[in-house]
């Protein structure tokens, strides 16, 4: 599942370039990883979203995006993501970025 997440890190922002990260569990089950900057990140996405995330919104939007993709390969996995999925985009709702990740995953 990490290289999933690293690779759509990647993929949504060019300024992402690797590092540390830090797991983060949430008090509904759910987690997220994020890496270890205060650095923000420009980010472009397939469906038309552009703009600047933090390192934790960037990083929540790319976990969503890797939930979301393995939650269609099946078998246990698959309805772990999909769980995760939904936690994680829950906790995230009251994020003070919330807008700009909810447009960048839609």
């Amino acid at each position: 599942m990490e290289p999933t997440i690293f690779t759509f890190a990647g993929q949504l922002s060019a300024g992402y370039r690797g590092g540390l990260w830090d797991f983060y569990a949430l008090s509904n089950g759910g987690f997220y990883m994020a890496p270890q900057t205060d650095e923000p990140f420009d980010v472009r996405c397939e469906n038309g979203f552009e703009g600047r995330l933090s390192a934790c919104a960037l990083c929540m939007t790319a976990c969503l995006y890797a939930f979301s993709h393995l939650s269609f390969e099946g078998g246990e996995l698959a309805w772990t993501c999909a769980e995760q999925y939904h936690l994680l985009r829950e906790h995230m709702l009251d994020h003070r970025e919330s807008k700009s990740v909810l447009a960048a995953i839609d």
